[in-house]
């Protein structure tokens, strides 16, 4: 006779098998949402159902918070889940972690609801946005180090405006975990506040190469810079979350690095202009004063008239003078800021705090800064002025090394 057991212990034995089942701890599962429920504990509720089949679901609040959108009934999706049984009621269930839209049609329902909640709370408030500066120094490029928006955007660089200087935070630019990355770069660079501006940039793509920049993470990290920052992802044509939410949105890269920097050549062009303008006013000055002059000698009283034209040539000569002296001193006033900037520049190099003997230690390509980022066994790039080198951490002192470790430079 088979052995006599309670409910609880057949519902305790059966869910022990389900969660011990590698397979089924961590298992992906298209179907149909239905019969949704939000529960007020924040707990999401609902069943997934395929042509012939359902199975109950449910999404704890900690997992549900952190979903860009609500999911709908009739909304196709994809759920990371694993599989277990309700013990109390017996209900076999699939515990969801993470649910993604499943087809255009369900992301752009996603897409959208954020972009009404983002809109509601005023992310994408027009008096919210940030001027960009006229003549920015340097430049926060959020973007991969390999894509050819950085590229774009250098190139447009060297034609319009040489002198700009450009700081690179590289960031995966499509992927699960590129929204964390894009988020950290542009905190990163907002936080140390060496940039003017914060271009974030990618090439053109599908409408699912491009879906990282729809995220909520990135939004809020976005509004809340206090650098001003340009979207510049994808073509004319794309937008994303990250485009209503920046303070500006350019069509391309390449449009983007042209809304921020100044035009070089148009400028100079402009200088010549404006000389041009006062020389021209200057002759018709004295064409004006030659004919007052040719006026007067053909008077009769022209020879009781000398002292009358003696001042004039002197006036003339006056404001010969001073409109010489005041070009002479705007040139130099703005060649005096060139040079303090150009000065300013080159103290801020890398490569001549290196010329003066120093060195900059790299570990996994990030430069080393703190006590905490090294352990004994790391292994370090040291670059040096024209050459660079690698070396193993074999101890870390706190202070100053000691004396017999010490040598003379």
């Amino acid at each position: 006779m088979a052995n006599i057991i309670t409910v609880t212990a057949l519902n305790r034995y059966v869910r022990s098998l389900l969660e011990s089942d590698a397979v089924l701890t961590d298992v992906a599962i298209r179907g149909e949402v239905q019969n949704f429920v939000h529960h007020r504990s924040g707990h999401f509720y609902f069943s997934l159902k395929d042509e012939t089949c359902s199975v109950k679901a449910v999404m704890f609040r900690s997992n549900a918070a952190r979903l860009s959108f609500e999911p709908e009934n009739g909304m196709s999706v994809v759920v990371r889940c694993r599989v277990s049984l309700y013990e109390r009621d017996g209900a076999f269930q699939v515990y969801v972690e993470d649910l993604f839209p499943d087809g255009l049609g369900a992301a752009q329902m996603a897409f959208e609801q954020l972009k009404a909640r983002l809109a509601k709370e005023g992310l994408f408030a027009p008096e919210k946005k940030k001027p960009l500066p006229a003549f920015p120094h340097r430049i926060g490029l959020v973007t991969s180090k390999s894509g050819a928006a950085l590229h774009d955007i250098l190139s447009v660089a060297q034609r319009r405006w040489p002198a700009a200087r450009f700081l690179l935070a590289h960031a995966g630019v499509q992927g699960r975990e590129a929204e964390d990355e894009l988020a950290g770069a542009v905190q990163r660079l907002d936080a140390e506040g060496q940039v003017d501006v914060i271009i974030v940039a990618r090439g053109g793509g599908s409408r699912e190469d491009l879906w990282v920049f729809n995220g909520e993470k990135l939004a809020r990290t976005v509004y809340a810079c206090r650098t001003p920052v340009v979207s510049a992802v994808g073509h004319e044509i794309d937008y994303t979350i990250l485009d209503f939410v920046a303070d500006l949105r350019a069509a391309t890269p390449t449009a983007a690095a042209e809304l921020v920097l100044p035009d070089g050549p148009a400028l100079r062009a402009q200088v010549v202009q404006l000389r041009e303008k006062a020389r021209a006013l200057v002759l018709r000055r004295l064409q004006m004063c030659y004919n007052e002059y040719h006026a007067l000698s053909s008077l009769s009283a022209y020879a009781r008239l000398p002292r009358r034209v003696e001042q004039a040539q002197q006036q003339l000569a006056a404001a010969k003078e001073t409109l010489r002296g005041a070009v002479g001193r705007s040139a130099a006033q703005k060649s005096e800021q060139l040079s303090r900037a150009a000065a300013l520049l080159d103290s801020l190099s890398p490569h001549r705090t290196l010329s003066r003997g120093y060195c900059a230690a790299l570990k996994d390509g990030r430069a080393v800064r703190l006590r905490e980022e090294l352990s004994p066994g790391d292994r370090l790039t040291l670059l040096f002025s024209g050459f660079g080198a690698r070396c193993t951490v074999d101890k870390i002192t706190e202070g100053s090394l000691p004396d017999e470790e010490k040598t003379e430079l």
